[in-house]
């Protein structure tokens, strides 16, 4: 009999905003700008992608596009979603 198994969603694990602190900070240190959308669209999704959209003031469909595989979002824009996400980038001195 073959073991049941579900995919695994890391929205489903994001629980608290220091769940989302350390998640993001872990994509940062990896200083990949692709992981950082997908980081981003991982946690609006945990958060409620309507939600974010509203306090981003972006409409939904312009929340999705700009958090897809492969978009290169405008700073100010990927500033609106932290700030809607309850985050902030840091910069650190780099060792």
């Amino acid at each position: 009999m073959k073991p049941i198994t579900t995919p695994f969603d890391m929205a489903e694990e994001l629980r608290t905003d220091e769940d989302v602190a350390i998640y993001l900070s872990l994509v940062l240190e990896e200083n990949d700008p692709a992981e950082l959308n997908h980081a981003l669209g991982v946690i609006a999704r945990a958060k409620g992608m309507t939600e974010v959209a509203k306090a981003s003031g972006l409409t939904r469909e312009a929340l999705y596009k700009a958090l897809r595989p492969n978009a290169q979002p405008r700073f100010d824009t990927i500033a609106r979603v932290c700030a809607a996400l309850g985050v902030k980038l840091v910069a650190q001195p780099a060792h």
